[in-house]
């Protein structure tokens, strides 16, 4: 990895000097436009409304108009800004962990020790651990004045970007506002489904299928040209029980019954998947007896939402 910035945490007295470095990278397959007919590249270029001329990347400046004027920025004029200039993390306040909101993260950053001793950034890492704290801070990085969350991860410290408090939409959703009747029994049912999924979070179990099949299309018309039928590729699609309308504790009861089909040995709690169980065998009994009153129940729920 390489170092995007330099700079050095400051709160209080103390200073830890550090290197910023990229935590995530992109793994989509980059694609880029070309002409369908022949395949040649679609490129855009950079050209001068008045002159007609086509200018460099290096010879662009930004500006703003205000509709009657404009003013030109050079990268001059925006780096004598003094925060600009800045190279301090300035912490503002220690807070409780659980306080910052993670729809307000942004971009992660690692942040490396800059110095012979390390002792100031143990020592910033250790608190953060042993209070459950993170660090609020402001910084400037890449002509934006920046809010962000200093956390530990492993040996660590991360910055993370924190998008400022007006860029977070209100949800604001007058179906939310009606009152929806949800009975005990679909309520039981639903915490079988929840603990029937229940496991520990591992994201190396997870991958982009998306982006698999896009690597596994490319190969194959590498391979056999365009003359390629996409099916023949990825196989059809499998058939499922789509458009057959379920009562919610018909599609809870098979969607708990389908899952536990697939876990051999059933859920890792033996006592709570016995409970679940016969309760479920129960239902089942008590379904068959009643359906009629089952879908009169969901009528009314659909009517009250």
């Amino acid at each position: 990895m390489r170092a995007i910035w330099k700079g050095a945490i400051a709160f209080g007295l103390v200073n830890v000097p550090v290197k910023v470095y990229a935590a995530t990278e992109d793994h989509d397959v980059s694609l880029h436009q070309v002409h369908e007919k022949d395949g040649g590249r679609i490129r855009y270029q950079r050209r001068c409304e008045i002159c007609g001329e086509v200018v460099e990347y290096k010879d662009i400046a930004k500006a703003y108009d205000d509709g009657e004027q404009t003013v030109v920025l050079t990268d001059e004029d925006l780096a004598s800004l003094p925060v600009e200039k800045s190279r301090e993390i300035d912490v503002v306040e220690f807070v409780p962990s659980e306080q910052v909101d993670p729809i307000l993260f942004n971009k992660t950053y690692y942040l490396e020790p800059d110095s012979k001793s390390t002792k100031s950034y143990v020592l910033l890492r250790r608190t953060l651990e042993d209070t459950e704290r993170t660090a609020i801070v402001q910084f400037s990085l890449r002509q934006k004045s920046r809010l962000g969350a200093l956390r530990v991860r492993g040996d660590v410290l991360t910055l993370q970007t924190l998008l400022w408090e007006d860029e977070v939409r209100e949800a604001s959703f007058p179906s939310l506002d009606e009152k929806v009747r949800i009975s005990a029994k679909e309520l039981e049912m639903s915490s079988a489904l929840v603990d029937s999924f229940s496991s520990d979070f591992n994201p190396a179990e997870f991958t982009d299928d998306y982006q698999e099949q896009l690597k596994t299309l490319i190969e194959a018309k590498l391979e056999k040209g365009e003359a390629l039928d996409t099916e023949e590729t990825f196989g059809a699609d499998s058939e499922d029980e789509g458009g057959k309308v379920l009562d919610l504790m018909e599609a809870l009861r098979r969607s708990v019954e389908k899952n536990r089909g697939k876990k051999s040995g059933g859920t890792k709690s033996g006592g709570a998947g016995s409970r679940s169980s016969s309760r479920s065998k129960a239902d089942d009994g008590e379904s068959t007896d009643k359906k009629p009153a089952a879908r009169k129940t969901a009528a009314k729920t659909k009517k009250g939402a």
